[in-house]
């Protein structure tokens, strides 16, 4: 039988409600709690139809209401499932909100995404509907929603917010609807494997919610606080790290940026005061560049969350000095496990750890990276590093409709499997060392593309680097290092290779070959698509 939703085991899930991390609440329950509590304050701003947009905690309510009422008019019911590809558009949150109240799930898409990702999501859910928008950078992507209800039978409409059709839903009559069972599943998120379409993610009220509500806490999000949403708001690091939710959890303002190049960004945090927000180190990179110019006030933000991938020692040491604020490093996963740096950690430890986990539940085994079968009792030694393994009470105890693959991404025991390799300090913080699907095996010797990758980004002419492998019929695999130069002349390939020779690493460290290029392909949410450069790498290997 093919398992939808693996719960908790009914002793752990007792345990968590003891302990005060699951407490019944739902979403729109929540959302109710904060119009009680904040209802003139704004809620969110955002840009849409060509204007701004500035709602309230009450209009943000109100409008849920209403797009839950048109949502049932509409046939759709509790536990249907609905693909939601939005980008930061201000419609993303009552609707959103507005689904959680009927009991239906969001199934969180990104824009990036295309036909055979949504068809994807589509089937694999047996969604009843797509909802979107009508053009976005240049891609229409109503039409690619209903291409895509013309192929999935179970998909049997198609909301395009913008259109008279939305507009009529979400004025339907607010009506009383009854609360979902908040242990239930809440939302299906996505996986971040670089391999194969993404695994679907079922995520709780309950769990998710205890993720929110200590994100916001670590973060000192307070109702003055204003967080801006760089990143595409449906992945899960600004949405819930400490993301939109956790700003709405807190009363605080969401401000929803268009797009999360620094003129944009910049422009935001000015003229809404901003106090947080969080991006990839890419992103981070571009905007310490761009702050030396000087055109913008920056002063109100306090803290630059840095997630998604690991952000190296060389950027973390410039964010402070360029933004003039505190840098947070966040590590986490979709799956569950979050960890922050704490803002009163001391300046060495924020600069060359991912964080520690939110909650003393969370349980962490580091292990033989070598053995895929590990036990999750069979540790390496402190120090060393090892393949994270994790489960606590806001981490997956499988995937939606995957049971052959969560026999092996998951243990016995209910550990989730991560793929990463880190190395635990004696504070319990971890150090991100890389993939274990992206080392490098040199001819036997295992590179970490990331510790390459910190090397050549100390390098005064270097933006950013990307380390790939490129096979090599003598040593099995060679590294390429793909290098982004910083405004005006760029370093040569000797003068990089012969940069990291210098800084005296081992010498099959050093990159074999070094490609110069002005910019780095990106997934969705903004981290370098390594799969785009290794295939940039297959081409130029044919060519030659």
């Amino acid at each position: 039988m093919n398992a939808d939703h693996v719960p908790w085991p009914p002793e752990v899930a007792a345990r968590y409600r003891a302990a005060g991390h699951w407490r019944g609440q739902t979403f729109g329950a929540l959302l109710t709690s904060l119009r009680a509590a904040h209802a003139d304050r704004t809620a969110v701003v955002g840009e849409q139809g060509g204007g701004q947009v500035r709602w309230t905690y009450a209009d943000l309510d109100d409008r849920a209401h209403r797009i839950a009422a048109g949502l049932v008019e509409l046939g759709v019911r509790a536990g249907d499932r609905v693909v939601v590809q939005l980008p930061n558009v201000p419609e993303f949150l009552p609707a959103v909100f507005g689904l959680w109240r009927v009991g239906a799930w969001p199934v969180f898409a990104l824009p990036a995404h295309r036909h055979s990702e949504l068809r994807h999501f589509a089937e694999q859910s047996g969604a009843v509907a797509v909802l979107t928008v009508d053009q976005h950078e240049r891609h229409d992507h109503a039409a690619t929603a209903r291409a895509v209800a013309a192929e999935v039978p179970s998909v049997r409409h198609v909301l395009v917010v913008g259109s008279a059709e939305f507009a009529d839903l979400a004025a339907a009559a607010p009506r009383e609807l009854p609360d979902p069972d908040p242990a239930g599943v809440a939302f299906l998120q996505l996986s971040g494997g670089s391999t194969g379409l993404p695994k679907l993610i079922p995520r709780t009220h309950d769990d998710y919610l205890y993720s929110v509500r200590e994100s916001a806490r670590i973060c000192a999000l307070r109702p003055d606080s204003a967080y801006l949403a760089a990143l595409p708001v449906a992945h899960n690091y600004p949405l819930s790290s400490p993301g939109v939710l956790g700003a709405l959890h807190a009363g605080a303002k969401v401000v929803l940026a268009p797009r999360p190049d620094a003129d944009t960004a910049f422009r935001l945090i000015e003229a809404e005061r901003v106090t947080i927000t969080g991006v990839v180190p890419p992103l981070a990179a571009a905007w310490v560049q761009a702050a030396a110019r000087g055109a913008h006030d920056l002063s109100s933000l306090e803290v630059l969350l840095v997630g998604g991938a690991k952000c190296g020692r060389e950027l973390a040491e410039r964010i402070g000095p360029a933004l003039g604020c505190r840098l947070q490093q966040v590590f986490g996963m979709a799956e569950g496990l979050v960890c922050y740096t704490r803002l009163d950690d001391p300046d060495e430890v924020v600069l060359s750890t991912q964080g520690r986990p939110i909650s003393l539940d969370d349980e962490i085994r580091v292990v033989d990276p070598d053995d895929p079968r590990a036990a999750s009792t069979a540790e390496v030694p402190p120090g060393e590093v090892g393949a994270l393994l994790t489960r606590g009470p806001y981490t997956i105890r499988g995937y939606y409709r995957a049971d052959a693959h969560n026999a092996t991404a998951f243990t016995p025991d209910g550990f989730y499997r991560t793929g990463d390799l880190v190395r635990r300090t004696p504070t319990g913080h971890l150090e991100v060392v890389g993939r274990a699907k992206e080392q490098i095996n040199r001819g036997g010797e295992k590179v970490a593309a990331e510790e390459v990758e910190n090397h050549l980004m100390a390098h005064p002419g270097v933006l950013d680097a990307a380390v790939v492998a490129v096979p090599d019929a003598y040593l099995g695999e060679r590294t390429c290092a793909y290098v982004v130069p910083v405004a005006g002349a760029a370093p040569t390939a000797p003068e990089l290779r012969r940069f990291v020779r210098d800084r005296g690493v081992a010498a099959f460290k050093v990159p074999d070959l070094v490609q110069v290029v002005e910019a780095f392909p990106v997934t969705g949410v903004g981290k370098t698509s390594k799969r785009e450069l290794r295939a940039a790498l297959a081409a130029l290997a044919k060519e030659g």
